[in-house]
C-alpha cells in the first residue's frame, strides 16, 4: 500500500469525490484508509449508569483505491511510484517527479 498515516489525500471516487484531507490511520492489511473529515458515520451510544445517550459523528474507513496522494507541487493528485536511492525504498509522486518521504 503507498498511502501511508499523515499523508494529504485527495477522494477521486464516491459521495466525497473531490475533497482532500489528512490520513488518520491507515490499515495495509484491509487495504483501507480513515481519512480526516471523510466518510462520515452516525454512531449512537446508548445510555449507561454514568455517561448519558449520545449520537457520535466519526470517519468510517474508505478503500486505498478511492483516494489518491495529493501532490503538493503540482497542486493536484497524483499516483506513486517507488524507487530505490542507495539501500533505501523512497515513494516518487508521478506527477512532479518529487520525492515524498
Amino acid at each position: 500500500m503507498r498511502i501511508k498515516k499523515d499523508d494529504m489525500v485527495v477522494v477521486i471516487t464516491g459521495k466525497d469525490k473531490g475533497k482532500k484531507g489528512k490520513v488518520i490511520k491507515a490499515m495495509p492489511k484491509e487495504d483501507k484508509v480513515i481519512v480526516e473529515g471523510i466518510n462520515m458515520q452516525t454512531k449512537h451510544a446508548k445510555q449507561t449508569r454514568t455517561t448519558k445517550s449520545e449520537i457520535k459523528h466519526q470517519e468510517g474507513p474508505i478503500h486505498v483505491s478511492n483516494v489518491m496522494l495529493f501532490d503538493s507541487k503540482a497542486k493536484a493528485p497524483t499516483r506513486v511510484a517507488m524507487k530505490v536511492e542507495g539501500n533505501k525504498k523512497v515513494r516518487i509522486s508521478k506527477k512532479s517527479g518529487a520525492v515524498i518521504d
